[in-house]
């Protein structure tokens, strides 16, 4: 029986896993999986080798509290390899832990497959000359990746965006409407402050005054928060003081219910803002780190756009709110432009028609299916 490693260090990863398993044993029968993963990777079976939730860290000042931690999670993954012996390892995303992995089992001889390169061609461009020798293929979601990797004999493949077929712009706004009993003059605002509790923490108090500000021209607005399931209930409780509390959704069907039926979202930098162009969610982008992270980003940052959504138009096609712009009256002047101008809002519709038609796998093939190939070539 073919065996193969799958690692994912947060939620994003875990749907990726979850998508590759199964188009990797639709083209290859009976595979036996195992690794570190959550929810949806554990729905094909993989038992996660410890809590995903472990590895979901972003920025230095919230990594080196855990750095021991990380350290002894690290070693506890490389064991595990190594016991096991799989035909192939396939790490995703989190270069912060998966690269240190792969160079970890380089010794082992196994093949090794890199799914989400790094972005290192956004920021701190000089370390793709130390990503030689570390996987042995990489496979990339954005289109203009693979000629940045391919000079430097890192034998990338561009696959095609998993958004593609996320189903984010499926969603039935009346059946959304139904289940929380709005009526139809309701307008909601979608709220996504991240799946990370360091993502979260930042950002729902400015969501919170946000909402607050708009209430008071926008009387229909409800705002509607699309949480990780982990951290549902501590989100729920943070936004208990809200004047409007807002509705909780975790599931994802009920997420991309709640797009079809938004006049407008505020949403984290990330792969959310493609899910919300897929479903034609008008959008304003914010994000907020520590300051010290985010003094050692921008001297290093190397595009002009944080939304992928703007690097895929190469144009400021949504506002972005970052670190000390991202206040209460910012996001609501930006949130209230596009509830108050139809014409702002068809523009950004517009465009997300163009940028998205750039990440679609080669061929007839969803992006699962070419990732999974591409994995299965190496065999």
């Amino acid at each position: 029986m073919t065996r193969i490693y799958v690692v994912a260090g947060e939620a994003s990863g875990d749907v990726l896993g979850a998508r590759l398993i199964a188009a990797m044993r639709a083209q290859a029968g009976n595979i036996e999986v195992a690794g570190i993963g959550g929810a949806r990777m554990a729905e094909q079976g993989v038992a996660s080798l410890f809590p995903m939730q472990e590895l979901a860290l972003m920025g230095l000042a919230e990594v080196l509290p855990k750095i021991v931690r990380l350290r002894r999670r690290l070693d506890q993954a490389v064991a595990d390899i190594e016991a096991r012996r799989p035909d192939i390892v396939v790490t995703i995303d989190s270069p912060g832990f998966t690269l240190r992995l792969l160079r970890r089992i380089a010794p082992l001889g196994l093949r090794r497959v890199q799914y989400v390169a790094p972005q290192v061609w956004a920021w701190r461009q000089g370390r793709v000359r130390h990503f030689p020798g570390l996987w042995d293929r990489l496979l990339c979601l954005l289109p203009f990746e693979p000629d940045f990797f391919a000079p430097h004999g890192l034998n990338p493949v561009f696959v095609g965006h998993p958004v593609l077929e996320s189903g984010a712009g499926a969603g039935d706004a009346a059946r959304f409407r139904a289940r929380f009993d709005l009526a139809e003059t309701a307008r909601p605002l979608i709220l996504m402050p991240g799946s990370r509790r360091t993502e979260t923490s930042r950002l729902m108090p400015v969501f919170g005054a946000t909402v607050e500000r708009l209430h008071a021209r926008f009387p229909g607005l409800v705002p509607v928060l699309a949480a990780a399931p982990a951290l549902a209930g501590e989100l729920q409780a943070e936004a208990a003081g809200w004047s409007r509390p807002p509705l909780i959704v975790t599931d994802i069907a009920d997420r991309y219910d709640a797009f079809a039926a938004a006049a407008a979202a505020l949403t984290k930098s990330g792969t959310s803002t493609l899910e919300l162009a897929l479903a034609g969610v008008p959008m304003a982008v914010t994000y907020r780190v520590n300051p010290i992270s985010a003094f050692l980003v921008r001297r290093l940052v190397k595009v002009k756009h944080a939304a992928m959504i703007n690097l895929l138009a190469a144009d400021a096609l949504v506002p972005e709110l970052l670190q000390e712009t991202c206040t209460p009256d910012r996001l609501a002047a930006e949130i209230g432009s596009l509830l108050g101008n139809p014409a702002l809002a068809a523009a950004q519709r517009a465009g997300f028609a163009t940028a998205l038609a750039t990440l679609a796998a080669p061929g007839a093939s969803a992006p699962s299916e070419a990732a999974a190939a591409r994995v299965l070539e190496l065999l």
